[in-house]
């Protein structure tokens, strides 16, 4: 088995192609010889059974693994009654879409630290813990909390992405390293960098999870407060770069799949990700 690599959403380019049913994506993706797509329900979950199977069977003949992001606004940390309970139906909805099109996880923000990061952390176990419970029909797609990129967010902190997962086997971590190497001030840079977190994640749930890692990555410009705005491999004055977590990924002998959230770009920058990890692992 290889790492997968493909796009969150869909490339400008699919659409300059002349494309625009998603239901196109797959074949567009095997194409450029990429193998894996996240479908974009960060604003709402507004596809429908038909589609979404159509879709599901459309990656199914181009070798496309799925995978789902589910709305921005849910919130797993929050008091308010009226939220938890949106996040729950946003996160029940994307489960369905994930079981119609044949996707094997849904990624998901847990929030943010309103309450204080102790408290939110407490808040989000208590609500993925409802929710483990009362998806049970749905035990075959794994839930993938976010680290996030931003200092006032749940999920900055990786040992907390860490804490939702050890709830559940079928709760898995969603590791982002852009917005990791936008919350460190761009520590990002070498192999070791990237090392350090696939070990404390691997020493923490296993070495399971990190073989089979659900990685993100883009360049993303930062300030203080961390993430600010997604850019593109093309502007290289913004990181991280990939090569070294190519390297780590290569030495470990690692199969993740990468999703690329490249702005416009994805599935070129995800084409150019995975050259990039071919070429190490020839010259290894």
């Amino acid at each position: 088995m290889q790492p997968l690599f493909g796009p969150a959403g869909n490339s400008d380019s699919f659409y300059a192609s002349g494309l625009k049913d998603s239901v196109q994506v797959p074949a567009w993706l095997q194409g450029f010889g990429l193998t894996a797509y996240e479908y974009q329900c960060s604003r709402g979950v507004h596809v429908g059974e038909a589609t979404a199977k159509k879709i599901g069977q459309a990656a199914g003949l181009a070798g496309i693994a799925l995978s789902i992001h589910a709305p921005y606004y849910i919130n797993m940390a929050t008091n308010e009654y009226k939220i938890r309970e949106g996040s729950k139906r946003h996160i029940f909805r994307s489960l369905e879409v994930a079981r119609w099109m044949g996707a094997n996880r849904v990624v998901l923000h847990p929030g943010g630290t309103k309450l204080g990061r102790e408290q939110s952390l407490k808040n989000a176990l208590c609500f993925m813990e409802e929710i483990l419970i009362q998806n049970e029909e749905f035990t075959g797609i794994q839930l993938a909390p976010e680290t996030m990129g931003k200092r006032n967010q749940l999920g900055s902190d990786v040992k907390e992405i860490i804490a939702l997962c050890k709830l559940s086997p079928r709760v898995v971590p969603a590791v982002d390293f852009g917005h990791l190497n936008a919350l460190t001030g761009g520590t990002f840079i070498d192999k070791d960098s990237y090392l350090r977190v696939l070990s404390q994640i691997g020493d923490a749930l296993g070495n399971e999870i990190i073989q089979n890692l659900h990685v993100h990555f883009s360049p993303i410009e930062f300030t203080k407060a961390g993430e600010k705005k997604h850019r593109t491999f093309l502007e290289s004055e913004f990181g991280p770069p990939f090569w070294p977590l190519a390297e780590a990924i290569v030495e470990l002998g690692l199969t993740p799949t990468i999703i690329c959230e490249s702005a416009g770009t994805q599935a070129e920058d995800a084409m150019t990700m995975k050259q990039i990890y071919y070429e190490k692992k020839d010259n290894r």
